[in-house]
């Protein structure tokens, strides 16, 4: 991924909470026809000594091929988006001045790369699911549980998943924020982003300038 080094974001609390924000991850590898994508919900698990930047978990169908490829050292990526917004020159001091600006795209991503590991375990995949479920029914008013299905109708479909377990050898992050604008186009760019007419992705990104803003480098 190209990023300059005003984009370029290394902290990984920052690059993790980006996957935890947006956790449904493009996971891209070799196969036998070539390139292939899985479309995942993932977990972020904290550092470790065998995986310092973190492991990515999931689950797939047992039908899906990508667990029968797991286990070898080949490297997968997987691309996580953040927020984006198409970005208008409306919101350039030049502007106004020359009109000499054009348009451009703003976003925060995150790639992710490690060797993909299968895991076929009931206890396993038990803990995972009832963590992403708890996870993602947090905000509704009356969460849904795993223990909500009769036992045996969950033990039956853990049998029709396996799970999936990225050890990260490598994380990077851009976060393309206008940074190498003027604080008064980024406050300028935030305050256009934040407006109630841009749909909740531009509010998001808007946010994300906000607090953000640096001196143009």
């Amino acid at each position: 991924m190209y990023s300059p080094a005003s984009f370029r974001e290394e902290r990984l609390e920052v690059l993790h909470g980006l996957i935890d924000a947006h956790p449904l991850g493009a996971l891209v590898r070799h196969d036998a026809d070539g390139l292939c994508a899985d479309h995942l919900p993932f977990e972020i698990a904290a550092p470790t000594p065998e995986a310092p930047f973190g492991t990515l978990r999931a689950h797939v169908a047992r039908a899906n091929p990508l667990w029968r490829a797991a286990g070898g050292n080949d490297e997968a990526l997987v691309i996580f988006q953040g927020p984006h917004a198409y970005i208008t020159p409306a919101w350039y001091a030049e502007k106004q001045r020359s009109g000499k600006e054009v348009p451009t795209f703003n976003y925060a991503v995150v790639h992710a790369h490690g060797p993909v590991r299968a895991i076929d375990d009931a206890a396993w995949l038990l803990g995972l699911v009832e963590r992403l479920t708890a996870r993602h029914e947090a905000g509704l008013a009356a969460p849904w549980r795993v223990s909500d299905a009769p036992a045996g109708y969950i033990e039956k479909l853990l049998k029709a998943i396996v799970g999936i377990e990225i050890p990260l050898t490598r994380i990077t992050g851009k976060w393309k924020l206008g940074q190498n604008r003027s604080m008064q186009d980024q406050a300028s760019m935030a305050h256009g982003l934040a407006l109630e007419n841009q749909p909740g992705a531009a509010q998001a990104l808007g946010a994300l300038i906000a607090a953000n803003v640096t001196p143009a480098s």
